[in-house]
């Protein structure tokens, strides 16, 4: 059943359409507006409040003045806080994935999936934030006791991306409200829809008014770059690009804030000859067409044994060729529009090059006509190991193949990049399994699979895809500083 023009005026209605600056919605300090588009349209979705620096100021000093309570709260009390903010988002699912699939435009069916996968880290850490803890020890000489606690970081800003515009703030927000730190949060230009309509629904499951301040914004740097040199900031969160990433940890610098950066991927996908080829398409439709390619963990590289790359090539090509290309809304979609034009361009642009340079398009390889911004999902075989979409992030709805001869020679191209956010390999040889584990430079691996990410799993990078992790057990930890303190022998004048 498609979604009617009705439903979706009847949902953009509910979306708050100023800043959040403690706890009260506000219009920017110079009334300015910011339009949010339907990318299968090109048309204007909802207009919203932009802030400006004098705001940026404002969400801080907010975060600043609530940080010394919020970090007294009892951890109980914030654990129930986020109980029920995970409740309330699952209770309100179809909302939420009908507003991502408006500003962000992947499927219905992939919005929903995110919904339960965003909403999982505000029930998973609501599960850790009881259980911070620290020690209690006698130093080895025996002359004194060692107390070793964890203390909230502090203020934060979030910096997330347009492609899971849910699970990027809950990833960051989840842990911070369970560790005890107050928080900025800069949402993506291009959909800061559903980090507006997740603030609310906050709000209401008791969040108190300061923890939590929302500014989008069409001036990112002049807007953040003042919060980044500010004393009172104690910590930067940033998932997106590489580039950014670097200026971003340089500016931190001068502060020496605490950072997490989650950085682009170029994500190899090895497919080894005693590999279940049809596990192994499905894997790759997975890893590759999940979220139209527009993913940091997507497959960027196919690199398949030579005596099997013919087979899975034209198996993976049947099943991309026969996705629907279509507005996500639609209940036949597979594939929704690319995020905006300079997106599609760029992909159209590597397409174009690894052709020129010998590739051949089995499927797609060209942008859909008509309205949005579509691009037909494409397989690209013999492309050469040198070839420009080999080394550079895709983010579109493109499988470039190539192939090895050996285990080695696969392993060796797989970490010929800058980038280590995460790899997928496909063999039934178990001790081979285990040797790419250790072979392969990233931050994380899917073996014979083609999903990786998981709320209770730690998700980062190593080499230029970034500093930290984010959920698991270990995801609490970037919010916590650790704190010793040395106590005198206590039996010393004991009688």
């Amino acid at each position: 059943m498609n979604i009617t023009a009705e439903r979706e005026r009847e949902l953009l209605a509910l979306v708050p359409t100023g800043l959040l600056i403690n706890g009260e919605w506000r219009a920017a300090s110079d009334g300015g507006m910011l339009d949010v588009t339907d990318p299968s349209t090109g048309e204007v979705l909802l207009s919203i409040a932009s802030a400006t620096p004098e705001d940026g100021q404002a969400a801080l000093a907010a975060a600043d003045a609530a940080q010394r309570g919020w970090a007294k709260t009892a951890p109980r009390v914030r654990a129930e806080i986020l109980r029920r903010g995970f409740e309330a988002v699952t209770a309100r699912a179809d909302d939420f994935a009908l507003l991502m699939t408006l500003e962000m435009g992947k499927p219905l069916a992939e919005a929903r999936g995110e919904v339960a996968y965003g909403a999982e880290f505000l029930r998973w850490f609501s599960e850790e934030t009881a259980r911070i803890s620290g020690r209690y020890a006698q130093a080895p000489d025996g002359v004194s006791r060692l107390i070793v606690m964890k203390r909230p970081v502090g203020p934060c800003l979030f910096i997330t991306p347009w492609n899971f515009p849910l699970a990027m703030a809950t990833r960051k927000i989840a842990p911070a409200i369970a560790a005890g730190c107050t928080m900025v949060l800069k949402p993506a230009t291009l959909t800061p829809l559903t980090a507006l309509l997740f603030a609310q629904v906050m709000q209401e499951a008791g969040l108190p008014a300061g923890v939590l301040n929302v500014i989008p914004t069409r001036k990112a740097g002049a807007v953040t770059g003042p919060l980044i040199r500010d004393s009172r900031l104690r910590k930067l969160s940033f998932t997106g690009s590489t580039e950014v990433g670097r200026r971003l940890i340089s500016d931190a610098a001068a502060q020496v804030l605490r950072v997490s950066m989650e950085l682009g991927g170029n994500a190899p996908f090895l497919v080894f000859e005693d590999a279940d080829l049809d596990r192994a398409v499905d894997g790759a439709l997975v890893a590759k067409l999940r979220n139209g390619g527009e993913a940091c963990t997507a497959a960027n590289r196919f690199l398949v044994h030579e005596s099997i790359a013919v087979e899975f090539s034209e198996k993976f090509a049947a099943r991309v060729g026969g996705m629907t290309v279509a507005r996500g809304t639609e209940s036949s979609s597979k594939v929704g529009p690319l995020v905006d034009e300079d997106t599609r361009s760029k992909v159209h642009e590597l397409v174009e090059s690894a052709l020129s340079e010998g590739a051949t398009a089995v499927v797609g390889g060209h942008a859909i006509d008509g309205p949005g911004y579509f691009y037909a999902p494409t397989v690209l075989t013999n492309v050469p190991v040198g070839a420009r979409i080999l080394s550079e992030e895709i983010f579109g709805p493109v499988a470039p193949i190539t192939t090895f001869a050996t285990e080695q020679e696969a392993i060796q191209l797989a970490n010929a990049t800058e980038y280590g956010l995460v790899a997928y390999a496909f063999t039934r040889d178990l001790n081979r399994g285990l040797r790419l584990a250790e072979e392969l430079e990233v931050g994380m691996f899917g073996l014979n699979t083609g999903m990786v990410s998981n709320p209770a799993a730690p998700f980062g990078g190593v080499k230029q895809s970034g500093l930290g992790r984010e959920g698991g057990f270990e995801g609490i930890d970037e919010y916590l500083e650790t704190r010793y303190v040395g106590i005198a022998d206590p039996f010393a004048d004991a009688v």
